[in-house]
């Protein structure tokens, strides 16, 4: 079973690539949060994927679960900051 744990993480993090390009090269503000958040939440998959293939998917779920909170609200502050930032004052 690990073989294809190893497989499925191999191919999350190919399909990360995207996400860290737009976050680097995004034409918009907007772009580069999408790309944060996208990426928010392909990191906790990350996470439990490798949980799987150590066989500690108890520690690792926990560790997934915090920092997809985490991400949660760093998306949301981000997005509050950048919308009062460009209203007008």
């Amino acid at each position: 079973m690990t073989p294809i744990f190893v497989a499925a993480t191999a191919v999350v993090l190919v399909l990360t690539i995207p996400f860290i390009l737009r976050a680097a090269v995004g034409p918009t503000i907007f772009d580069r949060v999408v790309a944060v958040n996208g990426m928010g939440t392909i990191v906790p998959v990350l996470m439990i994927l490798v949980g799987l293939v150590y066989g500690r998917e108890d520690m690792f779920v926990d560790l997934a679960l915090a920092l997809f909170l985490l991400g949660l609200f760093t998306t949301l502050l981000i997005a509050r900051y950048v919308r009062h930032k460009a209203e007008p004052e």
